[in-house]
């Protein structure tokens, strides 16, 4: 069964429409959202949270419908917002008790857990400290704890690590990769690649509130047709020369190696005798691979184009 799934799902904001006509089956697992600002991220997961009601089309999350079944969907699901949420004067066991009640967890329940999912994230040491002193990072974390407290199927992370420096980010993501092997499904938007591409099994990308591709990230990292990475001791102008004489063009040199397309129906023999000729030794001949970033800079420029 997909985690959520969306039929035409559609939403205007006046004049100004957000989704397009999003066409979704999602399957469990750790899952990407990439857009850039405005690609209609942030507004799809509103809409299947039941925060903004859809213009037209239809969802589901979990196998609920999200007009018909909205606290059910509620009940099963975790949502860490981009911006903050903290509620004044709460400490953080405050806070992530209130979101457990709120969620219909009992007293002693919902204090249970409290506990628990602030050891989780690492904020044991400030759980009674007003939540307004806590640092960015530790915001982050927290609003991660109120999502987690009780127990939900799928989590909806917004930008979850904004604002956190490079050891806090690495902290997060491996708590998100964590949580998908406990078998937590995870969608998570984010405008960071590498953020996406480190934890997450597949990607959702978007632009001008459509779906423009979707797939599992390892079948993004397919090889350049002739395009080769070259490695090499020896003379480089040379070699350079000699490649050129059998077609082979030099699109440019990085870290002592060269990036290198083979003229069509030629086969990687061109670039062995050229090394041979110009006395060099060919260390490494690599089919170089598109990356996610690639990918996604294909899609959002056809999609501008269009």
């Amino acid at each position: 069964m997909s985690v959520f799934s969306c039929e035409n799902l559609t939403k205007c904001y006046g004049r100004i429409t957000a989704l397009r006509g999003v066409e979704l089956a999602v399957e469990p697992g750790l899952v990407g959202l990439l857009g850039p600002n405005g690609a209609g991220k942030t507004t799809l997961i509103s809409v299947l949270l039941g925060q903004t009601p859809s213009t037209s089309g239809r969802a589901t999350v979990l196998g609920l419908d999200i007009r018909r079944r909205q606290r059910a969907i509620r009940r099963r699901v975790g949502f860490v917002p981009e911006n903050d949420c903290l509620i004044p004067g709460l400490s953080g066991t405050g806070y992530v008790y209130y979101t457990g009640r709120l969620a219909g967890m009992s007293h002693g329940d919902s204090m249970q857990r409290t506990h628990e999912v602030l050891d989780y994230v690492a904020l044991d040491e400030a759980r009674y400290r007003p939540a307004e002193e806590y640092s960015a990072g530790m915001r982050q974390r927290l609003k991660l704890a109120q999502a987690l407290v009780h127990d939900p199927d799928l989590l909806f992370l917004d930008e979850p690590t904004n604002g956190m420096d490079p050891a806090g980010r690495q902290t997060m993501l491996s708590l998100i990769v964590d949580l998908g092997k406990a078998g937590i499904s995870v969608l998570l938007s984010s405008h960071l690649l590498p953020d996406v591409e480190r934890v997450c099994e597949r990607v959702i990308i978007m632009g001008g509130g459509e779906v423009l591709t979707t797939g599992r990230i390892e079948e993004m990292h397919t090889p350049h047709p002739r395009h080769y990475t070259l490695d090499f001791s020896g003379d480089l102008l040379e070699l350079q020369r000699l490649l050129t004489r059998r077609g082979v063009s030099v699109l440019d040199q990085s870290d002592g190696c060269l990036n290198i397309e083979l003229p069509a129906e030629k086969t990687e023999r061109l670039v062995f005798e050229a090394a041979v000729e110009a006395r060099t030794r060919v260390l490494g001949l690599h089919p170089k691979c598109s990356s996610l970033e690639e990918t996604f800079l294909r899609a959002i420029n056809r999609q501008r184009s269009a």
